[in-house]
């Protein structure tokens, strides 16, 4: 599904990623852990295309992504949730959803919207409101539906836990799991693997940009 090798990444002249090597297999739930810092929106960013790559492959299906536009990464599947959320303020929070599909032009939405409204309810019940009418947590959710709209192959998630209340991760986390259950193949990012490591088939740590364990 993903597989990358001998990836680095230098923002200006200071190196921030150097020789990553890891792989998401189809259908596998994978972790990307480590500190604010290590490096992991860095990697997110490097594989969406929107950090330039100075060395390695990064495998998708077997198209190297490094040679591939940005903005073809939602046309092949491929779905990304940012760490900061990026809604458009002025777009309810539906809107912000399909906005990816309306990018794209996908085809037979309404069954992909209604398994995303099935898997998460609560923004169902929100989905008419507007993005500045929610709550950090609930704008997280959008994002998370977002990426799901488009991540038909591959999800990658930035930190889907960080700066949301409590109730709100424990049901991120209950999403994650859910997800896995029906096999999808996602690379989740985040500080610690304290609430998720039951569900990660496996694990990747960083550190100063480079991957120190498995």
């Amino acid at each position: 599904m993903l597989s990358i090798t001998g990836l680095g990444v230098n923002i200006g002249p200071t190196p921030i990623l150097r020789d990553i090597a890891l792989e998401v297999p189809p259908g596998e739930m994978c972790g990307l852990i480590g500190r604010n810092g290590a490096g992991k929106t860095t990697f997110m960013r490097a594989v969406m295309g929107a950090l330039r790559a100075e060395a390695g492959q990064i495998m998708f299906e077997h198209i190297d992504l490094i040679k591939v536009h940005a903005h073809k990464r939602a046309h092949m599947g491929i779905g990304f949730m940012p760490e900061d959320r990026r809604l458009v303020p002025d777009l309810t929070a539906e809107e912000n959803i399909l906005l990816p599909v309306w990018a794209t032009g996908m085809e037979d939405i309404e069954d992909r919207l209604a398994w995303i409204y099935e898997l998460m309810p609560e923004v169902a019940e929100f989905r008419k409101r507007g993005a500045t009418e929610l709550s950090g947590g609930q704008q997280k959710f959008v994002a998370f539906a977002r990426a799901l709209m488009v991540g038909t192959q591959l999800l990658l998630l930035d930190e889907p836990s960080e700066g949301i209340a409590p109730i709100f991760a424990q049901r991120m986390n209950e999403i994650l799991a859910d997800l896995k259950k029906e096999g999808e193949s996602v690379l989740v990012a985040e500080s610690n693997d304290k609430h998720i490591a039951d569900i990660l088939d496996r694990t990747y740590v960083i550190e100063r940009g480079s991957i120190v364990s498995t």
